[in-house]
């Protein structure tokens, strides 16, 4: 098959519309537009969302919220948590964390926070750690290394 064989079918292409070209065809006089008015002029087209004149959709639904730009949501673990899940001596990491369903994948990493105590010796591997919780790792004879968004993605 190849394009000199192609057939659009029975229905497959319908003849166009010829327009102002009598009252016996149906689209005579004023062509299907109607009388008068902006849309039966010449050259009309409204840009999308135009109402009118009316106030548009779009600016009267009320807004709320903010976005930033830079900003990307990360995922949180507290110490406590990692107390209770790790065994002592563990090395965590947050592809660990993720998949142990202790943290969510997001754009912004895993962050450590200091909430609970932790008595465990733990090798932490994290994007962002609050310094409590640093604080709490290093006291309890573990080690903190921060990993870049560049390496963890």
């Amino acid at each position: 098959m190849d394009l000199s064989n192609i057939s659009s079918g029975p229905k497959g292409r319908s003849s166009r519309k010829r327009v102002g070209r009598g009252p016996g065809s149906g689209l005579g006089k004023t062509s299907g537009k109607g009388h008068k008015g902006q849309k039966a002029r010449s050259g009309y087209s409204a840009r999308a969302g135009f109402e009118g004149g009316q106030m548009p959709l779009y600016r009267r639904i009320p807004k709320h919220g903010f976005k930033h730009g830079d900003r990307f949501p990360v995922a949180i673990v507290n110490v406590d948590t990692l107390n209770a899940r790790f065994e002592d001596g563990a090395t965590v990491t947050p592809e660990l964390l993720i998949e142990m369903g202790l943290a969510d994948a997001t754009k912004g990493g895993v962050k450590i926070l200091g909430r609970g105590e932790l008595t465990k010796k733990l090798a932490v591997s994290a994007n962002e750690v609050t310094p409590g919780a640093r604080t709490k790792i290093e006291s309890a004879g573990g080690s903190v290394q921060i990993i870049s968004m560049a390496s963890a993605q």
